[in-house]
């Protein structure tokens, strides 16, 4: 028997390291205006680690959506791999060319790109996507505050979130 409805565990199991940064906040507070000077040090790193939690977690929740999609992702060494139950595949975070934000597509669905391949369809809410933030971090140049901005805009055309070589002029702007 569980005290919590589903919708709300999910709400928390989103946003758990924004809520672990703050209790981390919290307690490292509490141990700088408790003992004296004793904690001092300590607490100043709980409260700078905690801060650090809050704004990392805040950018995953932002990142994670529903879940429920069709297939399974999964990341491991640089590697990006898709199960789908039509489709699927494998890309090289190394050998990725473009990543783009397809919202043509219901769901909306990553693109990734890499030269002598098939483009890798994933769709945004498909099992094990989370790991994507971590892995789409690595990419020299990612601005993950655009790239968040547009998973949460509703743009009906696909987007272009990163590029390894562009393919445009250099003074023309991708957005």
């Amino acid at each position: 028997m569980s005290f919590l409805r589903t919708e709300a565990k999910e709400t928390l199991w989103r946003w758990r390291e924004v809520i672990l940064g703050a209790v981390l906040m919290l307690w490292g507070i509490w141990w700088l205006i408790g003992p004296g000077q004793l904690l001092t040090i300590p607490a100043i790193a709980m409260i700078a680690a905690g801060g650090a939690l809050i704004w990392i977690g805040t950018q995953r929740a932002r990142f994670r959506g529903p879940a429920g999609g069709v297939g399974a992702v999964e990341v491991d060494e640089g590697q990006i791999t898709y199960l789908g139950p039509l489709t699927g595949g494998a890309v090289s975070l190394r050998e990725l060319e473009r990543l783009s934000l397809d919202a043509s597509a219901q769901p909306a669905h990553w693109r990734l790109d890499q030269p002598g391949q098939d483009t890798l369809l994933i769709p945004v809410n498909a099992a094990g996507s989370d790991a994507l933030f971590d892995a789409f971090a690595t990419l020299p140049g990612l601005k993950t505050e655009r790239m968040l901005h547009e998973l949460r805009g509703r743009n009906p055309q696909a987007v272009v979130i990163w590029e390894r070589t562009p393919l445009r002029p250099p003074h023309a702007l991708l957005h």
